[in-house]
């Protein structure tokens, strides 16, 4: 078994490459949506911007440790494709989002990864410590990203739809943290088997959990509901409309004929003078509350 080992490494990291590659290519139809509609429609940049810094950190890891070269190849690509979905963002998203974008470029894939880079070249000594440290770090970031899709499994428990976790995406996922585990188990690199063991975990939980709730009736949320004054909203045909002018038409009638019917009170003159020429006062007809009115 000891001779073959090298060749399932090879296998695994190869397989591990191919499936990671079509992970990276699913968002392609969200921002074909965003080029077609000229704009980003609410969609978030955080997760390519740290899809690119962790991309960056393996590739950093894997020069340190030299026989990772599988690691290299892959997140390379990924780096090139993350950056392509993050520039296209930057040309749709509104103002604000732009500037939060570049902040959380500059702080993190900038700043974050120059520290990294400056504390284990200039401070570790020795290249095995500057592997240990950034595997490390290559570890607990990993780990933080597969926790990350627990709010997608806590909505889709919630609302009972699995509209926002596709079950393509689910799988790929799961397959890929399989290859990875049993590339990092054959290399006996801990860095990168443990957080596949978590991520083909949650990979098979959002896998139960579209089975479950494929077929189950939505639940619609607070933000879906209608709001209470809907209901007092009188709804008309709109060939309706001339009866309904007719009777406002006769009620304005009766009550102009009701106010000039009614005599206005007159105070007497102290010292009249000379008679003056009386003038018609009209009285308005009161105005009628109506309800608002939508056109069905």
């Amino acid at each position: 078994m000891a001779p073959l080992s090298p060749h399932w490494t090879l296998a695994f990291g190869l397989l591990g490459n191919v499936v990671s590659f079509m992970v990276f290519l699913a968002p392609i139809p969200t921002f074909y949506k965003v080029y077609k509609k000229k704009s980003t429609e609410g969609f978030q940049s955080v997760p390519y911007v740290v899809g690119l810094f962790s991309a960056m950190l393996w590739i950093y890891y894997a020069l340190l440790k030299s026989n990772a070269f599988l690691l290299i190849t892959i997140n390379s690509v990924g780096c090139v494709i993350q950056t392509v979905y993050i520039v296209i963002f930057l040309c749709y998203a509104p103002k604000t989002a732009k500037l939060q974008t570049i902040k959380l470029l500059v702080g993190m894939n900038v700043i974050g990864f120059g520290m990294i880079i400056g504390l284990t070249q200039f401070v570790a000594k020795g290249n095995a410590s500057r592997v240990t440290i950034v595997g490390w770090i290559c570890l607990v970031f990993s780990l933080c990203v597969f926790v990350a899709p627990l709010c997608v499994v806590r909505q889709v428990i919630r609302t009972k739809s699995v509209e926002y976790m596709p079950f393509l995406l689910s799988l790929f996922l799961t397959l890929s943290a399989v290859m990875w585990f049993f590339y990092g188990l054959l290399l006996k690199d801990v860095n990168i088997a443990v957080p596949n063991v978590l991520g083909f975990t949650f990979g098979i939980i959002q896998m139960v959990l579209y089975m479950m709730y494929k077929n189950a009736k939505k639940i619609p949320t607070e933000s879906q509901k209608l709001p209470e004054f809907q209901d007092q909203i009188i709804v008309l045909d709109e060939h309706k409309f001339p009866e309904l002018a007719e009777q406002i038409i006769d009620v304005m009638k009766l009550s102009a004929l009701a106010c000039s019917e009614m005599k206005p009170m007159t105070t007497p003159r102290a010292t009249p003078t000379h008679q003056e020429n009386q003038v018609p006062v009209v009285v308005p007809p009161p105005v009628l509350p109506v309800q608002p009115v939508a056109v069905a």
